[in-house]
C-alpha cells in the first residue's frame, strides 16, 4: 500500500485517478472506497478528495460524508464541447434518429475505450456509461480497423460481455477486416443482450478516422435484415458529420 505523502507529478496522478474511480465505480464513493480502489491509505485519498473538493471537482455530501463529481468536471465537459464544435452535430444527430428510428452517437477513441462524446448510445442504468469497450462495439470495431498500427494484444484480455462477445483475437482481426471490407461495423448484442448497433467511420481532410458514428437500438426495432439499409443511411450522412466536425472551414 502507498504511504509516502503525494508531491508534485505523483500528486496530480493521485488525483486524476481518483476522478477516474467516480467514473467506473460512482456515482458516490467515500474515502474508504477510493482507498480501496487505488490501494492508498483512507487518510491519503482523504487529503485527495478535499483537495478536489476545493477545486470543485468532487462535492461531499455533508449527510453521508460521501463524495461526488462536482461541477468543474461538468464544466469542462462543456468546455470541451464548445471547443471541438461537437454542438454542431446536434441537428444532423436528430434528423439521422428520424430517419432510422434509431439513437444515434459519436465516439472517439481513448486507450482501449471509445468514449461517447455525442448521442445516446450509452445505458447508464444497465452499467454502460460513456466508455464503451473497444472489441464489444460497433464503434469500437470502426476506431480499429481504420487503424494501421492496431494490434489486438494491445487490448489485453478481450472480456465476455455477452454469449456474443468477441473474445479471440485472432476473430477480432478477422472480424475488422471483414470492417474495412464492407465499409461499416455491426455490434450484434456483443455488448448488451438485446442491443445492436451499426457503426461508419468519419474520416479528417486527411482521410485518417479520428470518429465512429454509431446508430444503436433494440435488436428488434434493427432486425438484421435492416442492418446494410441503415449503414447505408450512416455512410450517407457521413460526409456532413465530416465537414461539420472534422474538416477545417475555407
Amino acid at each position: 500500500m502507498e504511504d509516502a505523502p503525494p508531491s508534485g507529478a505523483q500528486a496530480v496522478v493521485r488525483a486524476l485517478r481518483v476522478l477516474h474511480c467516480f467514473r467506473d465505480h460512482g456515482p458516490e464513493l467515500g474515502a474508504t472506497d477510493i482507498a480501496r480502489l487505488l490501494d492508498l491509505r483512507t487518510s491519503t485519498a482523504y487529503r485527495l478528495a478535499r483537495t478536489l473538493v476545493g477545486e470543485g471537482f468532487l462535492e461531499r455530501d455533508p449527510g453521508s460524508s460521501r463524495y461526488r463529481l462536482g461541477a468543474s468536471v461538468a464544466e469542462l465537459g462543456q468546455v470541451l464541447y464548445r471547443h471541438r464544435g461537437l454542438y454542431r452535430a446536434e441537428p444532423l444527430i436528430e434528423s439521422l434518429a428520424a430517419v432510422t428510428g434509431t439513437s444515434p452517437g459519436l465516439a472517439i477513441r481513448s486507450g482501449r475505450s471509445a468514449i461517447v462524446v455525442v448521442g445516446e448510445v450509452a445505458d447508464p442504468e444497465a452499467g454502460v456509461g460513456v466508455h464503451i469497450p473497444l472489441h464489444a462495439s460497433a464503434m469500437g470495431k470502426v476506431l480499429l480497423a481504420w487503424n494501421p498500427d492496431f494490434e489486438a494484444a494491445e487490448l489485453g484480455e478481450l472480456v465476455a460481455l455477452t454469449r456474443r462477445t468477441i473474445t479471440d483475437p485472432h476473430r477480432l482481426e478477422a472480424e475488422l477486416v471483414r470492417v474495412r471490407d464492407c465499409g461499416y461495423a455491426v455490434n450484434d448484442e456483443e455488448l448488451m443482450a438485446g442491443k445492436r448497433t451499426v457503426a461508419v467511420p468519419l474520416a479528417d481532410e486527411f482521410g485518417q478516422v479520428q470518429m465512429a458514428l454509431a446508430l444503436r437500438a433494440d435488436a428488434t426495432a434493427l432486425p438484421r435484415e435492416r442492418v446494410a439499409e441503415v449503414a447505408e443511411i450512416g455512410r450517407e450522412y457521413a460526409p456532413a458529420f465530416q465537414r461539420v466536425l472534422l474538416r477545417p472551414t475555407v
